[in-house]
C-alpha cells in the first residue's frame, strides 16, 4: 500500500470523526435546551409577587419581565445566547398590604427581595442544569443508542453550559435595570417603568430598583378599580417632546394620554403642525387650548406665518421665532424654519450648508443677545447642528426618524420622529411611520438632563405602546462654547410669508 492509499484512509477517517462529532454536539445541544424548556422553569415567592422563572434561548442575552396584562419590560442584563424570563404569576394579599401599609415591611423589602430572588436564581440555575444534562444524556442515547456517544454527548452539553454560565457571569450588568424597554399599555407605563427622575438621583443598588419595581407591581394589582396614580417628583421638571404632527389627529390622541400620564409640566413642538399652511388648517391648532401646560413651538417648513399667530392665539402656547422665553423652569430659545415649503414663490437658500451657516448666525446672536439658556428648538436638523454649544439640549424634527447624537461640544442633539405619523401622506407608503414622542426628565436646580423615555405607537390608537428609557450618563458635563464669529446668513429665520 503507497503513501497516496493511506493519505486517502487518514482523510475518510477523520472525516467520518468530526462528523460524528458535530452529530453528537447537534443531538446534545438539542437535547438539552428541550429538557431546560420542559423541566427547568421554577416558581418562587419573591416579596409579594409569586413568580415563574425560565431560562430560553437569546441571541441578545437579556431579561424579561412579563407584568401580563400590563406589559413587559426588557433589561439588557448580559451578553450570552441564554435569556431569563421572569413571568408575574399572582400577588400575595397578606404580603402586598403589609408592603402597601408598613412602613418598616418597606424598608425592609430590598434586602428581603435580595435574597428570595437569589434563592429563586440558583434554584433555576440548578434545575435547568439538571435538566439540560438529562436531556442531552437521553437524546443522544435515543438517537445514537450507544453508551460512548451519549457519554460525549452529556460530557458536550456540560462543557457548553458551564462556559454559557461563566459568559452571563463575565457579562452581568446589574445597573442596566435603570434602562428598561417597556412594550405593553400605555396606561401602565409609568407605574411599571418608574419614575426616571428618582432612578437616576436616587440609585444605589440593583436591589433597591427592584425593590421599587415590586412595589409598582404590587400597587398595581392591589388596585382594582383604577390605576395608581402617578406621583410627579418635584425634583424633575417633565417636558414631552413632539415634533412633525401634520394634522394627525392621532397625534393629539397619544399626547394628551402621555401629558396625564407622565405629569408633563411643558410640551415643546418643534414644528410641521400643518400640511399646507392654509386657513381651514388653523380650526386644526385650537386643540393647544386643552393640554393645560404650557405649549412651545417653533415654526416648521410646513408651517406658515399665519399658522404661528394662529398657534400664538391659542391659550397656553409660546410662540418663539429667535426668542427665548422660560417656561416650566426650563429658559427656551426657539428658532422657526426660515422656509415655506408649500410656498414656492419664498425665495430662501435651503442647502445644507446655507442652512449651516443660518444657524451658525443665530447661534452666535444667541450668545450675544440672550441670557444662556438650557434648551434651543428648532425644526431643522442641519440648522440644530450649528447651535452646538450654545446649550446642553438641542431638539428638533423634520428627518420623520428619530436619533439622538452627542456633540463634540457636549451638546445633546434629539431628533424626533413623526407625532403624527407623518399624517395622511404616510399611507402613500407600504411601511406606516411610526408615531413618536419623548418624555425628557430635566433636574429642577441644575436645569439639565438626566433621562428621557422614547415612545412609539405600536398598536391601535394610543392604548399599545413602546417605551424604552434612557439615562444620561454626565448630565452635569462641561458644555463648550459655540463660535464667535460666523458668516452672515444666507437667509432669515423669520422671512417667511403667509400662502
Amino acid at each position: 500500500m503507497d503513501f497516496t492509499d493511506w493519505t486517502q484512509r487518514l482523510r475518510r477517517f477523520a472525516t467520518g470523526r468530526a462528523s460524528r462529532a458535530v452529530a453528537v454536539l447537534l443531538v446534545a445541544v438539542g437535547g438539552a435546551w428541550l429538557g431546560i424548556m420542559l423541566g427547568g422553569p421554577v416558581r418562587a415567592a419573591v416579596g409579594p409577587v409569586e413568580i415563574g422563572m425560565s431560562a430560553e434561548p437569546s441571541w441578545a442575552g437579556e431579561t424579561v419581565v412579563d407584568a401580563h396584562p400590563l406589559g413587559t419590560l426588557l433589561f439588557d442584563t448580559h451578553n450570552a445566547p441564554v435569556g431569563l424570563r421572569i413571568t408575574l404569576e399572582n400577588i400575595n394579599p397578606a404580603r402586598a398590604g403589609a408592603l402597601l401599609e408598613d412602613p418598616r415591611f418597606s424598608d425592609q423589602l430590598p434586602a428581603l427581595l435580595e435574597k428570595e430572588l437569589s434563592e429563586g436564581v440558583r434554584t433555576l440555575i440548578l434545575r435547568a442544569a439538571l435538566c439540560g444534562l438529562a436531556g442531552a444524556l437521553i437524546a443522544s442515547l435515543i438517537v445514537f443508542h450507544r453508551p460512548g456517544p451519549a457519554l460525549a454527548g452529556l460530557l458536550s452539553a456540560a462543557v457548553l453550559m458551564t462556559g454559557t454560565g461563566a459568559a452571563i457571569a463575565l457579562t452581568f450588568r446589574p445597573d442596566s435595570v435603570v434602562e428598561p424597554k417597556y412594550t405593553g399599555l400605555l396606561a401602565g407605563a409609568p407605574s411599571l417603568v418608574g419614575d426616571a427622575e428618582s432612578i437616576v438621583t436616587k440609585f444605589e443598588s440593583y436591589r433597591v430598583q427592584l425593590a421599587k419595581l415590586v412595589n409598582n407591581v404590587s400597587q398595581l394589582y392591589d388596585t382594582v378599580s383604577a390605576l395608581p396614580v402617578y406621583d410627579s417628583d418635584p425634583a424633575s421638571i417633565r417636558v414631552l417632546h413632539v415634533s412633525d404632527i401634520h394634522l394627525s389627529p392621532i397625534a393629539w390622541n397619544l399626547m394628551h394620554s402621555v401629558t396625564a400620564q407622565f405629569k408633563i409640566d411643558a410640551i415643546v413642538d418643534t414644528g410641521d403642525l400643518t400640511d399646507h399652511g392654509t386657513g381651514p388648517e388653523d380650526k386644526f391648532v385650537e386643540e393647544i387650548d386643552s393640554f393645560g401646560v404650557p405649549y412651545v413651538f417653533v415654526r416648521g417648513n410646513h408651517d406658515s406665518k399665519a399658522t404661528q399667530r394662529a398657534v400664538a392665539k391659542q391659550k397656553g402656547a409660546v410662540v418663539l421665532d429667535d426668542s427665548a422665553k422660560t417656561v416650566a423652569g426650563l429658559r427656551i430659545y426657539g428658532l422657526g424654519d426660515p422656509r415655506f415649503t408649500p410656498d414656492k414663490s419664498v425665495a430662501v437658500d435651503s442647502d445644507p450648508e446655507s442652512l449651516a451657516a443660518l444657524g451658525r448666525a443665530h447661534a452666535t446672536r444667541l450668545g450675544q443677545a440672550f441670557k444662556p439658556v438650557d434648551l434651543v428648538a428648532v425644526h431643522d436638523p442641519t440648522i440644530a447642528r450649528a447651535f452646538s454649544g450654545a446649550a446642553p439640549m438641542i431638539l428638533t424634527g423634520h428627518s420623520h426618524e428619530r436619533s439622538t447624537e452627542l456633540l463634540p461640544s457636549g451638546t445633546r442633539l434629539l431628533v424626533q420622529g413623526s407625532t403624527g405619523g407623518a399624517g395622511l401622506r404616510a399611507l402613500e407608503h407600504d411601511e406606516p411611520t411610526p408615531v413618536a414622542a419623548s418624555v425628557l426628565y430635566f433636574d429642577r436646580k441644575t436645569h439639565r438632563l438626566q433621562a428621557w423615555d422614547d415612545i412609539t405607537l405600536g398598536g391601535l390608537g394610543e392604548q399599545s405602546v413602546q417605551i424604552e428609557r434612557h439615562v444620561e450618563t454626565e448630565p452635569g458635563r462641561t458644555i463648550s462654547p459655540g463660535p464667535t464669529s460666523v458668516p452672515s446668513p444666507t437667509g432669515s429665520a423669520s422671512g417667511t410669508t403667509s400662502p
